[in-house]
């Protein structure tokens, strides 16, 4: 077993915050259970000369101060590592701690093909989060995933998702517009017992196609105007990025919007 270092030592790797109240509480699907992956080798060096090895499933046994004493669930090699050298994982697919260069260097491991993915947060925007899905020719494509106002998530404005688990969903089934749709969560080390959700799929939220040629405002708002309509043709979300849009356009005094849109 590896020996646990001095109080003093530092270590410079950098290391993203958890996720904020709303984001965590989403995350915690599993009654609060998460798996911690390996980012580093440590010690550093030769994989051989290491005790955890990047990419690796850890069984945290202590995880008071910086230094954590894990167990490898690959090797069942126990060690001291820095806190800073993992990063957590909820519902099998989504990394918390995570930067794009090592999001990168997880779904490009050999066990990884095509269509496997994995979420992290976002570097550059506070609340958002990015999809990160491995291509052919080890390659991997990145798409940010935004969050509006009332929680929604969307890669495209005209389909948004209340959660980030049916966004997931929808894009496991089809593509819509991404570079393929998604399959596998990315491989982690030692992964065989990783704990699934119980219970039926969650639902994802998909509108039909819409001919914006034919649309006037009625049809976009009706249902929070009018009695007897039960249901808009676009999401919550997209109606309140329409609303935005109109009062923008009609404090800049744009008249060909008003024409079009009798609000």
């Amino acid at each position: 077993m590896g020996s646990r270092p001095s109080k003093g030592r530092r270590n410079s790797v950098h290391h993203t915050s958890l996720l904020d109240p709303d984001q965590h509480t989403e995350s915690q699907t599993m009654d609060g259970r998460y798996v911690v992956v390996a980012l580093y080798n440590y010690p550093l060096g030769s994989p051989s000369d290491c005790s955890i090895r990047f990419g690796e499933r850890l069984e945290v046994l202590s995880d008071e101060g910086e230094w954590w004493q894990v167990r490898s669930s690959a090797t069942g090699v126990e060690s001291y590592i820095p806190s800073m050298y993992t990063c957590k994982v909820f519902n099998r697919w989504q990394f918390v701690g995570l930067n794009k260069q090592k999001a990168e260097e997880l779904l490009l491991c050999p066990q990884n093909q095509p269509g496997s993915f994995l979420i992290r947060e976002s570097q550059t925007i506070a609340g958002a989060h990015s999809l990160s899905v491995r291509l052919e020719r080890q390659s991997i494509k990145h798409y940010r995933i935004q969050r509006i106002e009332n929680g929604w998530h969307y890669i495209s404005p005209r389909l948004t998702f209340p959660s980030l688990t049916h966004l997931v969903e929808h894009y496991s089934e089809v593509s819509d517009g991404l570079c393929c749709f998604l399959r596998e969560p990315c491989f982690i080390q030692g992964s065989n017992n990783v704990p699934v959700v119980s219970g039926p799929p969650p639902v994802s939220v998909r509108k039909p196609t819409i001919n914006w040629k034919d649309v006037n405002s009625s049809m976009i708002f009706g249902g929070a105007q009018k009695e007897g309509v039960e249901d808009s043709l676009v999401s919550e979300g997209l109606k309140e990025s329409i609303n935005s849009y109109l009062y923008m356009t009609e404090n800049s005094n744009c008249c060909e919007c008003s024409e079009n849109w009798d609000t």
